[in-house]
């Protein structure tokens, strides 16, 4: 176990020690307790504990910034339980006051660490090693030997076997050395680190968007929040004064293996910047593009097959392609298109159904058994009634409310609709017809704009580096001290680390090894 002289203190124990209570001593007194106990490491270090479980009911309940539906979701089903959630803040976790505070008191106690111990570093790094002490026997880690070199050979023998990692010095007791100044160099870069993360990361929540878009072949997307399906602003992001970049989907491509497998997808897209540049680009999985500072990835893809649907007077009421979401790997993908009333008297329609990319039809039904588009085929459900597209209610595009829709029958059954591409059916009771009319395909886009990222990803790197150099370099202090009479000097060393160090015996022994070297003992002379 490595000797330490009694009452010596490292550092982080002067921190970590009790510290006098602050009855009377006044305001004063009591204001720079509580510095002190915010500014130490174990108060730092239980603030990043607490930070991390503040966190967690962001995970658990729905968050508004995200997902507002959900929340209003969840405040129907749990209405009691709403209440006192929506009191805590555990719908906007990370911009309750609570959560800042935390996140704030983190931020100054590690200011309030780091600022000190720099000092302290930096004091050490400029001022010279420590003398030697009167005796080298009381360490642990010491070795002699008596030598007919002179003083002078054994300082260069000792210089030289330490090389260029020790800060030697000559004082009037002999050569002191150090080295590990790294340890504590990455001590301090560590926590650096940590709070250019907590400063991106505030950056990040200020200054970023995101934002998802599905967007079909042969179609457009502009940068302004009407053409994204869901958006998050940051707290001083402007939601009118985005980049203004568009790109166009010219192509998006799937491969898949015989037994359908996927191999790759592309989404190829035409990107026109803010200033007018047009480039051709290629967005595959784990490969974003950049468009104006943002980064669009590709999330998902699937199929959109166009609809024309005609009421009852042959007005045309819908006609577009509708996104059908995939669930299996087969591509059997499920969508609900939603056809409002043109006509007056008219009811509005309402269909939901699957389709299959590759279908077959059989005894058991019918199903996909491929994902490419060798023989898709629509299999839909009919309803009539009122959608409640007039009351003003936001609604998902991806489910039908059939509270005040009644399900369209064909004699006893219920109407299944079937469509093959190019294909126009009749609806039952004179609804109208519907008509398949192409399968172009679509991709899910996940757009992000954080210009955070940077100096997130430097942080967590020096992070990691300066962790790894307060783990491993070695804090080391090596004394060497010569006495010279009768053409015979004496040689004291010994080495004293910070903590357990298991290569201090071998770094003394490799000095002693080139003492040695130097000349013979007095024995070997004789």
């Amino acid at each position: 176990m490595a000797y330490r002289p009694e009452g010596l203190r490292t550092m982080d124990e002067a921190q970590e020690a009790p510290q006098p209570s602050p009855a009377g001593i006044g305001v004063r007194g009591w204001l720079r307790w509580a510095w002190r106990q915010l500014t130490s490491m174990r108060v730092a270090l239980l603030l990043l504990m607490l930070l991390a479980i503040a966190a967690l009911p962001g995970a658990v309940f729905p968050q508004a910034p995200q997902d507002a539906a959900a929340v209003a979701s969840y405040k129907a089903d749990q209405p009691q339980l709403s209440r006192w959630l929506e009191r805590l803040g555990l719908f906007d976790v990370y911009g309750a006051p609570w959560f800042a505070a935390i996140y704030l008191l983190l931020f100054v106690s590690l200011v309030g660490c780091i600022l000190p111990r720099t000092r302290a570093h930096v004091a050490a790094l400029r001022a010279a090693p420590s003398r030697v002490p009167r005796r080298l026997s009381r360490f642990p880690v010491r070795d002699t030997h008596t030598t007919t070199a002179s003083p002078e050979q054994v300082d260069r023998a000792v210089r030289s076997a330490l090389g260029r990692r020790f800060r030697v010095a000559r004082t009037p007791d002999g050569l002191s050395a150090e080295r590990g100044y790294l340890r504590e160099t990455g001590n301090i870069v560590f926590h650096l680190s940590l709070v250019g993360v907590l400063v991106a990361l505030a950056a990040g929540q200020l200054l970023s968007y995101r934002g998802q878009a599905v967007v079909v072949e042969g179609r457009s997307f502009a940068n302004a929040v009407v053409d994204y399906d869901t958006f998050t602003p940051g707290t001083l992001v402007d939601s009118d004064d985005l980049e203004p970049f568009t790109f166009t989907l010219t192509e998006m491509a799937s491969e898949f293996t015989v037994d359908a497998q996927a191999r790759d997808f592309a989404a190829h897209v035409v990107v026109t910047e803010p200033d007018g540049d047009t480039v051709e680009d290629v967005i595959r999985v784990n490969y974003p593009i950049n468009a104006a500072g943002a980064n669009i990835y590709l999330a998902g893809n699937g199929f959109a097959p166009h609809l024309t649907v005609r009421d009852a007077e042959g007005e045309v009421a819908f006609s577009q392609p509708v996104p059908f979401l995939p669930e299996d790997d087969f591509y059997t993908s499920r969508g609900v298109v939603k056809v409002p009333d043109v006509s007056p008297g008219l009811d509005q329609l309402g269909f939901t159904g699957y389709l299959l990319p590759t279908a077959v039809v059989d005894e058991a039904g019918a199903r996909s058994v491929h994902p490419q588009p060798n023989a898709p085929l629509l299999v839909l459900d009919v309803y009539a009634g009122d959608l409640g597209l007039d009351d003003g209610v936001p609604q998902n595009v991806y489910e039908l409310a059939t509270d005040g829709m009644t399900q369209v029958m064909d004699g006893p059954e219920e109407a299944k609709i079937l469509l093959e591409p190019g294909q126009e059916v009749e609806l039952p009771d004179g609804l109208g017809t519907i008509s398949f009319d192409t399968l172009p395909r679509f991709a899910a886009l996940d757009l992000r704009y954080d210009p955070s990222l940077t100096v997130l990803l430097v942080s967590a790197l020096l992070a990691m580096a300066g962790l790894a150099a307060s783990l491993f370099a070695p804090r080391r202090r090596l004394w060497v001290r010569t006495t010279h009479d009768d053409g015979r000097t004496v040689v004291e060393a010994a080495a004293l680390a910070r903590g357990d160090d298991p290569g201090l015996e071998r770094e003394l022994e490799r000095v002693m090894t080139a003492v040695r070297a130097v000349g013979p003992t007095p024995q070997e002379d004789t």
